[in-house]
């Protein structure tokens, strides 16, 4: 008999395939890693280099597929290098190599020491937890001579189903073989969650019961309601599937620009973190870029990139999108995303901690140095790209931060990502001349949930009332004011959250490039006042599931009136 999981959906679609498992992590028991033998001690020195050496070996190898990738795939990945060389991790783990363990074990124990202070951190430094284990399995696959670790290639396409994954894993995936991600743990707006968005390929997480799925084993996905069948009919399989193909083949044919069905306009725009993710967004059809992450030029260097080689990485995105808005975001470093040039505070908490605008607080010549570079590459560039701080709090942090840019002749904004800065949007938009809402971490601190734990994955769904209820407050602060409200989280790649956010006053939407079709074909398909209709149910429910299946009600309800309507008015 077919059996139903059902778990948190992410990125919508269908896919019928055979189960993938990932390769096996190397044995971590005390016999394998040699936990019993005391190294002696004038062993303990090589045996220290050696621990460095591989560790140097695994960092030099995520760097190189950093290199390979772009975006958050490379972002991620870069970070990831960054735990294989944490002089914290590796100072422990020499340690207990100085104490006599050997270099495997002594991998064990630190990473265990590690992931229990991140655990007890929670919030994103929690996150990390996966990420330190894949470093940890790497470390000592090169130590102990074994293959690396990771995801394998499949003969055909299949559905990889895990407990979580690291970067480096989902990083690397192929999405014409690996054609859906199912995971026991994670939540909506975990790594693997973004990067699957970014490979365009459904993706459904906190699904418990996926323990015992041999591999092999037939599978359909439905990223699109979270339902998981095992060894479903195959007939019946294959009919969802061929319609979710037709359906993908008419949104492919959308070209923008950005419009609901009768005709109010709507910003389709990518998230980009460097010049070759902004070239190729270019081949989607966005209309400029929402949300340029700069962090990638700061991460994992020893000393601050020069305002000469931001000015350069800037530049090469404004010329991608060459007359068109770019939105740039200035760093937003700290919490997992440390800088290795800063000394950073030793926080309890440091997803509350010093992070993004608080950065430039402390370090106010990093933020001048950056806006420097950003206005040598407008003024080289003959563009005028627009500015946002993320982390702000208040209408003073905005107002600082404002008066800096202007003070260099460009546009200025700041993220809503924090409740506080939501309930004080219209003192905010008072300040600067636009705003986007960051709906990953504003979800996640609204619902005081670990976007990372699968437990609390319905909390951190942006689907949730509250999250809905603080998005209407922004937009109706813009709307007051006459200023652009856009949205620069993942919650911009769901089409039918998409039409909800522009019901709510949303005026601008930017995601993964992938997403523009499925977004932009669905607002077409219906009008502002179905949008309005739909945002209005989603506001009475209250849980996101409610939330989704009143809107989609609505929405889909109203699709094919819309578009009559549409014809019917330009036969006129």
């Amino acid at each position: 008999m077919t059996q139903i999981l059902t778990g948190t959906p992410v990125v919508g679609g269908v896919a019928h395939g055979p189960a993938l498992s990932p390769g096996r992590r190397p044995d971590h028991s005390a016999e394998a890693l040699g936990a019993g033998v005391e190294i002696s001690e004038d062993q303990r020195p090589e045996e220290v280099a050696r621990f460095t050496a591989a560790a140097g070996v695994v960092a030099a190898r995520l760097r190189e597929r950093a290199s390979q990738n772009t975006g958050v795939a490379a972002e991620v990945l870069a970070a990831t290098a960054g735990l294989a060389e944490d002089r914290g991790w590796i100072g422990a783990a020499s340690a207990l190599i100085a104490r006599g363990a050997s270099a495997p074990s002594a991998a064990v124990a630190a990473t265990e020491q590690f992931a229990a202070v991140f655990t007890k951190l929670g919030g994103l430094m929690a996150e990390r937890v996966t990420d330190l284990n894949d470093v940890r399995d790497r470390v000592l696959a090169e130590l102990l001579g074994l293959p690396e670790p990771g995801v394998p290639t499949p003969e055909v396409p299949s559905i990889l189903l895990a407990d979580d994954l690291a970067p480096a894993d989902t990083a690397g995936l192929d999405p014409t073989t690996t054609i859906a991600l199912v995971t026991r743990l994670g939540g909506p707006t975990s790594h693997t969650a973004i990067i699957a968005r970014q490979l365009g390929i459904p993706c459904v997480v906190a699904v418990s019961g996926l323990v015992g799925i041999d591999a092999g084993t037939a599978i359909l996905v439905d990223g699109t309601t979270g339902e998981i069948a095992v060894d479903p009919d195959d007939t019946a399989a294959r009919a969802r599937v061929e319609e979710y193909r037709r359906h993908a083949a008419r949104i492919a044919g959308w070209s923008g620009p950005g419009r609901t069905g009768d005709g109010v306009e709507v910003a389709i725009l990518a998230h980009v973190a460097d010049g070759s993710s902004a070239r190729a967004a270019t081949d989607h059809p966005v209309e400029g870029v929402g949300l340029f992450r700069t962090e990638l030029a700061f991460l994992e260097r020893a000393d601050e990139p020069s305002v000469d080689e931001q000015a350069c990485i800037y530049r090469e995105v404004l010329d991608a999108f060459d007359g068109r808005k770019v939105v740039i975001r200035t760093l937003d470093a700290g919490s997992d995303k440390p800088l290795r040039f800063v000394t950073h505070p030793d926080e309890a908490n440091p997803a509350l901690g010093v992070r993004g605008d608080r950065i430039a607080l402390a370090h106010p010549e990093i933020r001048a140095r950056q806006l420097d570079a950003i206005a040598r590459a407008a003024q080289e560039a003959d563009a005028q790209p627009w500015v946002m701080a993320p982390m702000i709090a208040s209408p003073a942090e905005a107002a600082a931060f404002a008066a800096q840019v202007r003070e260099r002749g460009l546009v200025a904004g700041v993220m809503i990502e924090v409740p506080a800065a939501a309930i004080l949007a219209p003192a905010i938009l008072a300040e600067v001349d636009f705003v986007s809402i960051g709906t990953n971490d504003l979800t996640q601190y609204t619902m005081a949930a670990d976007r990372m734990s699968a437990e609390l994955a319905s909390l951190t769904d942006p689907w949730q009332p509250a999250v809905l209820h603080l998005v209407a407050t922004v937009a109706r602060a813009g709307r007051d004011q006459g200023k652009p409200v856009g949205v620069c989280g993942e919650a911009a790649a769901d089409p039918h959250l998409a039409c909800v956010l522009v019901g709510l006053g949303v005026t601008s939407l930017s995601s993964a490039p992938v997403a523009a079709p499925a977004v932009g074909a669905q607002l077409g398909a219906v009008t502002l006042a179905t949008c309005e209709n739909a945002a209005a149910a989603a506001l009475a429910a209250t849980d996101p599931a409610t939330a989704r299946a009143a809107a989609a009600a609505v929405l889909d309800s109203g699709a094919d009136t819309d578009s009559d309507e549409v014809r019917l008015a330009a036969s006129r």
